[in-house]
């Protein structure tokens, strides 16, 4: 039989267990206790828990405590116990585990969040005094230390997106919401984030890709196609189907939006002052749309960017120099009036 006096440590602990009553009571040290003979050791001498600052721990079945934080006993003198529950402790104090208390792992240092980083967390259960109930998700935003709770569960680590100038960001609503800038947003839906600088997507926004911008010059423009009706960023508002063209007199980068499908970067069409060319289905500015079965004769010195629809028809051709004994044969191919001679021609 182990000895009855027990010496207790500064910071120590036992369990005794009253044979009697049958109830484990916590003696602390520094003290010599001698065990009865009614009583029996169930645990100890143990060191005492110690959390230090910025740091915390979990326990299992804790302990009840009333409004005081004062330890909570049962008519026969056995300590409350919360079963199946856990509690967070961020004592400055070392203290004891009651019987039944059992450290949940190890003491672990509080999580530090960064800037521009942010924790993503979940409700486990219902929090009253918060007004979230058990699978409500939100975003704990650095820079700061994070105190952790029983009822929210870390999800992941969410980091800020950086977006760079002529950058921009797509993103989809997970689910039915309000955005940072108060627009409704459905579930499913897309939409782009053009502000420069880190962006710190919500719960409810998932970014689908980094979108880089298109840089327009003077010799080359951008044709889109829009998907879907809707208002581009110019604030005309596009049918889908349609097309048009993005040049350096609306801007000089182009960044797509959700609903613009990119077909090409048209290039410029340049005839010198001995050129020219014949354009097919020209564009109607009148209409927005082509004349389809027409053809436009444009004569140099010109630039212009072929628009949606038209094309050349036998390409950049070299007009004709005629001396003074030279004369060129020539037949028209429909009636039309002479601009010069201000008369109808079928052949001449």
């Amino acid at each position: 039989m182990s000895s009855p006096v027990i010496r207790i440590k500064p910071y120590h602990y036992i369990h005794i267990l009253d044979n009697n009553s049958n109830v484990t009571r916590v003696v602390l040290g520094p003290q010599t206790f001698t065990r009865q003979d009614h009583e029996t050791l169930v645990e100890g001498p143990s060191p005492m828990i110690l959390v230090p600052p910025r740091n915390y721990c979990i326990i299992q079945n804790p302990v009840a405590k009333n409004e005081l934080k004062e330890v909570i006993f049962e008519r026969s003198g056995q300590v409350k116990i919360r079963h199946g529950d856990e509690e967070i402790r961020l004592d400055p104090e070392p203290f004891a585990l009651y019987p039944g208390e059992k450290l949940y792992g190890k003491v672990s240092p509080l999580q530090v969040v960064a800037p521009n980083t942010a924790l993503r967390l979940r409700a486990i259960r219902d929090i009253e005094e918060e007004d979230k109930v058990a699978g409500d998700e939100w975003l704990y935003n650095g820079p700061g230390t994070y105190m952790p709770r029983i009822e929210v569960q870390v999800v992941e680590i969410v980091r800020a997106t950086i977006i760079q100038p002529n950058q921009a960001i797509r993103l989809r609503a997970r689910k039915e919401f309000t955005d940072i800038k108060g627009n409704n947003r459905r579930a499913g839906e897309e939409w782009i984030v053009r502000d420069a600088g880190a962006y710190m997507p919500d719960v409810n926004e998932e970014i689908r890709d980094t979108i880089s911008a298109y840089i327009l010059t003077e010799k080359k423009a951008l044709q889109l196609e829009a998907l879907r009706t809707f208002t581009d960023v110019f604030g005309k508002q596009r049918k889908a189907g349609e097309q048009w063209l993005v040049t350096i007199r609306n801007a000089e980068t182009h960044i797509p939006d959700v609903y613009e499908r990119v077909i090409g970067e048209v290039n410029i069409t340049t005839l010198t002052s001995r050129q020219y060319c014949v354009v097919l289905d020209p564009w109607d500015h009148e209409l927005q749309k082509p004349r389809l079965g027409s053809k436009d004769l444009r004569i140099g010195e010109l630039s212009f960017f072929l628009l949606p629809g038209e094309k050349l028809e036998s390409g950049i051709q070299s007009i004709y120099v005629l001396d003074s004994e030279e004369a060129l044969l020539l037949r028209a191919k429909e009636t039309y009036e002479d601009k010069k001679e201000k008369k109808s021609k079928k052949s001449w």
